[in-house]
């Protein structure tokens, strides 16, 4: 399937979770492809409106032409101020999709896919300043230990940031095959796909500060999701659903739920989905993409 990109995962089970209202306003935070922003469109009459963010240029190709289509070119960690400059201060349910598209995976000069050689790149916004190769050639030994440790869950975390620094010395990463080469001794037999992409995981969160604006986007959709709107959630690997699943039920992202002097939980969110909805069968064996996805539905109080 040459377009996986422009094939939504779990499309029904997240429409389903918007609750969507001909005449609401909602927000697609993580536009791609466009595909769940075109279903929500066929549910909302004239009145309706859609906000869509994606700060990859290449998804603008994919625009629908409609009048009740707004395109924000920024990052859905900026939720709140761009919504307020386009004159949105409430909406009515906001969907993010948080797996990087299968386009960028297939655009070998973007650097996010093992199976091409290209620059160390894994930019998602081309504005930003921080690639792949300065993280490598930069970072200190305990820095990289960390970010391979912690975002990459690679188990040879510390000899794997020790053999980078070593290599550099020699000769900067610049390019895909430039890493591979220098930690091919590390890599487990028979499970290097698996290890690649664990490290690539690693260096592209850290890119692309996924985690921080992932927070970022999660107490600003509590501030502007009107009572009773929904926040519809998919996530694709643990360090993801984590802060998801913590900030929908208890309002934060560690410790416990915050109580008044009563004992009533202080709290943005009621959990609508008690455990994650996972893909069918059927979806994963169309969609390669859908296997690791969660989706999690919460309602604004």
């Amino acid at each position: 399937m040459a377009n996986n990109y422009h094939v939504p995962v779990m499309l029904q089970p997240c429409i389903d979770g918007l609750n969507i209202k001909p005449d609401g306003v909602y927000v697609d935070v993580t536009f791609g492809g466009g595909g769940h922003s075109k279903e929500i469109l066929k549910h909302l009459g004239p009145k309706g409106r859609l906000i869509a963010f994606d700060q990859d240029p290449d998804a603008q190709a994919n625009v629908p032409v409609d009048e009740r289509f707004v395109f924000i070119d920024q990052n859905f960690g900026f939720l709140k101020n761009n919504l307020r400059l386009k004159g949105f201060r409430q909406v009515d349910g906001i969907l993010a999709d948080l797996g990087v598209s299968s386009h960028q995976f297939d655009v070998p000069q973007r650097g996010f896919s093992i199976r091409h050689n290209a620059d160390l790149d894994m930019r998602m916004d081309q504005h930003r300043d921080l690639t792949a190769a300065e993280v490598l050639n930069t970072y200190t030994e305990d820095k990289l230990h960390k970010i391979f440790g912690i975002y990459g869950e690679v188990k040879n975390a510390k000899s794997l940031a020790r053999a980078i620094v070593t290599s550099r010395l020699e000769k900067p990463f610049t390019d895909i095959d430039s890493l591979k080469s220098a930690i091919a001794g590390y890599i487990p037999k028979g499970k290097e796909n698996k290890y690649l992409a664990q490290v690539f995981q690693a260096l592209r969160i850290e890119v692309n500060a996924e985690i921080q604006v992932l927070e970022d986007f999660l107490m600003q959709a509590a501030d502007v999701l009107k009572p009773g709107g929904h926040l519809v959630v998919m996530s694709y690997h643990s360090l993801e659903d984590r802060p998801v699943k913590n900030f929908m039920a208890k309002g934060k992202f560690q410790g416990e739920v915050e109580k008044d002097f009563f004992g009533n939980q202080q709290k943005p969110f009621n959990v609508i989905t008690r455990k994650a909805i996972m893909a069918t069968d059927e979806e994963i064996a169309q969609n390669n993409r859908a296997r690791s996805a969660k989706l999690r539905i919460a309602e604004k109080i």
